[in-house]
């Protein structure tokens, strides 16, 4: 009985499969599920606030589960993905009601029939750095703080263009703002953005992407400019290497040429042990003296990080990982009510994707 059961269960997934591969829409999902120690233990279970992802502390929670619809043509493409976790509570909390589970909400179109110019508008994953909201996709369990800080989504429209090599690609960007889909009431200004990026051989990827807004209300708003760089070496079959570099600038009040700054360099190594086994380690410093981005415990937001993590994926669906990571910065933390200067956690997750 249980091997006719398995043999009707198998011939349903192929003929799923098929009907998958031979048609536009494509039908996907992920669910990663996690639990995070902070031996500061925060009393209301909350990572630090610079922390959106993973943010939620001494209990098994949900940070990302999505199920995304596709549809792709030669000349149309269109993704809606409607999502849950304590990612969107933590990320989507300024959005309206009806676009707070909006992980992904987009249309395109091919603008010529030769060249790979695409248009495409609505909310879309970001275009700055080298990391995303679904944790399987990147090295490490976590985000860096640079990551958490900048825009994991945005809405709007871009304009992008790729070679036939698909070695370079740009793209032009019409935004709702900082990581908004509905534009900051009071003010008018839309922002802008450009992305370029490069693949010079196969074992390298060079990134560059900035942004030019306005933040705050039309009578007080400041100009926002924020550069990121990236790069990517896969040094051999096994190791892998990604340097990262943010500087932002904000004016201090309208107006004036005085302005606000932003460092983060960020580093990871990565070594694949096995097909199932590997391991990755990173070191980030993010500097934010005047709370142009995070509002500290201590304005002087300055912090060292280190992190460590093993991942263990038994079949290609699936990854369980465990991560510890250490954050050190000068009376920028809580513990016992008392202001001390580091913070330790342990994570550890389990994503499966479809």
């Amino acid at each position: 009985m249980k091997k006719k059961l398995f043999t009707i269960i198998s011939l349903l997934t192929a003929q799923y499969s098929f009907a998958q591969e031979n048609s536009p829409i494509k039908v996907s999902g992920y669910i990663e599920t996690y639990y995070n120690y902070d031996f500061n233990q925060p009393s209301n279970n909350t990572r630090p606030n610079f922390i959106y992802s993973h943010n939620r502390s001494n209990e098994l929670n949900v940070n990302l589960a999505f199920i995304k619809g596709s549809y792709q043509t030669e000349r149309l493409r269109a993704n809606l993905a409607l999502a849950l976790g304590t990612y969107m509570t933590a990320n989507y909390a300024a959005e309206p009601d009806v676009m707070k589970n909006a992980f992904e909400a987009n249309a395109g179109v091919k603008l010529s029939k030769s060249a790979n110019i695409w248009l495409d508008a609505g909310v879309f994953s970001s275009h700055i750095g080298f990391e995303s909201a679904i944790s399987k996709d990147c090295w490490t369990l976590t985000r860096n703080i640079s990551s958490e800080n900048t825009p994991y989504y945005e809405a709007g429209a871009k304009l992008s263009f790729a070679n036939n090599e698909q070695t370079f690609n740009a793209t032009l960007l019409y935004l709702n703002g900082w990581q908004r889909i509905k534009r900051l009431d009071g003010n008018t200004k839309p922002a802008v953005g450009l992305q370029m990026n490069w693949k010079p051989s196969d074992k390298v990827v060079l990134n560059y992407s900035n942004y030019l807004g306005y933040e705050g209300e039309n009578a007080v708003r400041t100009r926002r400019l924020y550069h990121n760089f990236y790069a990517v070496w896969q040094l051999s079959n096994r190791i892998g290497f990604t340097a990262g570099f943010d500087y932002g600038t904000q004016q201090i009040a309208k107006g004036t040429a005085e302005k606000k700054e932003i460092l983060s360099p960020v580093m990871i190594a990565r070594y694949v042990l096995s097909d199932q086994w590997a391991i990755a380690g990173r070191y980030e410093y993010y500097k934010d003296t005047q709370s142009m981005v995070v509002s500290a415990i201590n304005p002087n937001f300055a912090l060292n990080g280190y992190s460590l993590n093993v991942d263990y994926s038994p079949f290609k669906q699936a990854l369980l990982r465990f991560e510890g990571k250490l954050y050190q910065g000068d009376d920028q933390f809580i513990r016992d009510n008392s202001i001390v200067n580091h913070n330790g956690s342990i994570t550890a997750s389990l994503a499966l994707s479809f």
